[in-house]
């Protein structure tokens, strides 16, 4: 129950983020809940691996419950991550509506010629 809830938030933010740009809604809801699994297989795998080899059989007596709690940390790292990285990219290649403006009915070869000689 946990686990849905949790991939209900996930989607809510990466859904009202792409609305918020005019992006694809679902597809990146979808992206955040994938980040959200991709990021606990992957440290998952770490963690397994790193344990194994400092410890050999530490996994044979561990619970499989405490395992998926302790990637919860994990995932919404890689979420947070993921929703940040996209905020600020889509934030920088947005077009200022100011510059756009002063742009109408200019001639682009004037502009380019004005430039030049100033």
């Amino acid at each position: 129950m946990l686990g849905l809830i949790l991939l209900y938030w996930v989607g809510k933010y990466f859904y009202k983020l792409a609305g918020e740009y005019n992006k694809s809604e679902w597809g990146f809801a979808i992206l955040g809940i994938v980040s959200y699994y991709a990021g606990t297989i992957l440290f998952g795998l770490i963690i397994g691996i790193i344990a194994e080899i400092i410890s050999p059989g530490f996994f044979d007596e561990f619970n499989d419950i405490g395992l998926g709690l302790l990637m919860i940390p994990f995932g919404i790292l890689t979420c947070y991550l993921l929703y940040k990285y996209l905020e600020n990219t889509w934030k920088k290649n947005q077009p200022n509506p100011s510059k756009l403006i002063d742009e109408i009915g200019r001639d682009r070869n004037n502009k380019d010629k004005i430039e030049r000689i100033e």
